[in-house]
C-alpha cells in the first residue's frame, strides 16, 4: 500500500490516484475539525478560509518537501526525465495519497494524528486573521480600520510583447499621501503587487507618526522607500489656502 501510494500513474496501472481521492476527503475533514477545535470565536466564513489555505496545493507541496518525498516518489520515465519529482502538484497528491493509505492502513484515527501532527506546527506560527487573504484584501481592512477611505488602482503602462505582456499597477491612498507602483503578469497581480507595498509603506507611516500627529494637521514631508514607494503628508495650511 505504501508503494502504491507513492507511484504515479505514470509508472504503473497499480497507480496512487484513488488513494489520493481517499486522502483528500480526509484531510479536509481532519484540518476542518482542527480549526473548529481550535478558533472558537472565528465564524464560518473564515474558518472556510482558513482550510481552503490550509489544504490548497503549495501548502501540501511544502509538507511534502520537509518529509523528502521526492526521493521516495515512483515515476515514469518521461516524469523522471521532465523532473516530476519537484513537480508541485504530483507531491502534493502523493501526499495525499499517503494519508489515504494510512486511513486504510490503522485507521481514523492514526490518519488524524498524522495530519494534526503536520499542521499543529504550521498554526502555532500563522496569524488566523490574515492566513489566506491577499493584499489587495489586507490592505482593505487595514485602511477601513483606520477610517480610511479605500485605495485607487490604474494601469500605468504595459510592457513586452502581447503574448507576455507584464503590468504596471498604480496604488494610491490619498489620505495617507501614498503612492507605488508593482508590476505582474496580469492586471491583478500587479495590483496585488502595489497594494502589498502600499500596506508596508502605510503600516511603517502610521507606526512613525506620533499619536498627537495624527490628530492634528502633519507637516509636509516626503518618505522615499527604495525609489518605488512615496509618502507624502498634507502641505501647510497657508499653501491650501493659496490653491483655493
Amino acid at each position: 500500500m505504501l508503494q502504491q501510494a507513492l507511484t504515479h500513474r505514470s509508472h504503473s496501472s497499480l497507480h496512487n490516484e484513488r488513494l489520493e481521492f481517499l486522502g483528500d476527503s480526509i484531510l479536509n475533514c481532519v484540518v476542518a475539525a482542527i480549526l473548529y477545535e481550535r478558533y472558537n470565536a472565528i465564524d464560518e466564513g473564515d474558518l472556510s478560509r482558513l482550510r481552503a489555505n490550509l489544504v490548497k496545493q503549495q501548502s501540501l507541496f511544502e509538507i511534502a518537501q520537509k518529509l523528502e518525498l521526492s526521493q521516495f516518489l515512483r515515476l515514469g520515465e518521461g516524469e523522471l526525465k521532465s523532473g516530476g519529482f519537484r513537480r508541485p502538484s504530483i507531491l502534493a497528491d502523493t501526499l495525499e495519497a499517503l494519508l489515504g493509505a494510512v486511513f486504510l492502513d490503522a485507521g481514523f484515527d492514526a490518519a488524524a494524528r498524522t495530519i494534526r501532527a503536520f499542521y499543529i506546527p504550521i498554526l502555532d506560527s500563522v496569524d488566523p486573521r490574515t492566513l489566506g487573504k491577499d493584499a489587495k484584501t489586507l490592505l482593505q481592512e487595514f485602511l477601513q480600520s483606520k477610517k480610511i477611505s479605500l485605495p485607487l488602482y490604474n494601469v500605468v503602462a504595459t510592457h513586452g510583447a502581447a503574448h507576455s505582456q507584464e503590468f504596471e499597477i498604480e496604488c494610491l491612498v490619498p489620505k495617507l499621501g501614498i503612492q507605488v507602483y508593482g508590476r505582474g503578469g496580469s492586471r491583478r497581480a500587479g495590483e496585488q503587487a502595489a497594494a502589498k507595498l502600499a500596506l508596508e509603506v502605510a503600516e511603517t507611516a502610521m507606526q512613525r507618526a506620533p499619536a498627537a500627529a495624527r490628530k492634528s494637521k502633519p507637516r509636509a514631508a516626503q518618505l522615499k522607500l527604495a525609489g518605488i514607494a512615496t509618502v507624502q503628508n498634507d502641505p501647510p495650511a497657508e499653501t491650501k489656502l493659496a490653491n483655493k
